[in-house]
Formats: C-alpha cells, structure tokens, sequence
C-alpha cells in the first residue's frame, strides 16, 4: 500500500510528539535492528527512527534497505537524522492506526 499525501501529513503529525523508538548506532541495519523495527511496526503501525552521530549510515540508506527487507513498509518522513515509517499490522487488534489513516 502506497500512502496518500493526505494519510502522510496525519502520521507526520502523529510523529512530531514521539520520541524516536528505534535508533540506528555503529552497527547499523544489522538482523537485530530489522527483526526491532519489524515488531516494533507490528505493535504500533508506525514508529520513528533516529540515525545516532556513530552511524555511517544515511536515512535514505536506511529507509531503503528497510523497505527491502520489510514488505509494505513505507517511508512516511525523513527529516535530519530521523525517519518515520509505517506498515499496517498484520494483527487486527494492531491496527488502531491503520483504521484512522483509512479514513482520510
């Protein structure tokens, strides 16, 4: 599912208030951190994503290898060191957010 301008302004405004629950340090996007991000995105629906200064990643790099190795995962935002993602829950009683964003 690709998102809508629309359903990407809601979950940036949504992401604005959140601190970054995953962050990416000297490691990088290792097994450890997709396996993190992909049940963090079951759990949540979206999470936001910081690049520490350690990181020789950039967010584009990040976001891309992340919606290689995470089917339907998109990027909502990228801003600085952070991205925001989404993917719809593949639980039901998960989907609170993706309820909302069908809407708009």
């Amino acid at each position: 599912m690709m998102l809508t301008g629309k359903q990407k302004r809601y979950l940036r405004s949504l992401a604005m208030t959140q601190k970054p629950l995953i962050n990416v340090g000297k490691n990088g996007v290792s097994e450890t951190f997709i396996d993190g991000v992909k049940a963090a995105l079951e759990a949540r629906e979206m999470i936001k994503i910081s690049l520490l200064p350690a990181t020789e990643d950039t967010p584009k790099s990040v976001g891309e290898a992340l919606q290689e190795a995470i089917p339907g995962m998109d990027i909502a935002q990228t801003i600085g060191r952070s991205l925001v993602v989404y993917k719809r829950a593949f639980d039901p009683e998960n989907r609170k957010l993706s309820a909302e964003l069908a809407k708009l």
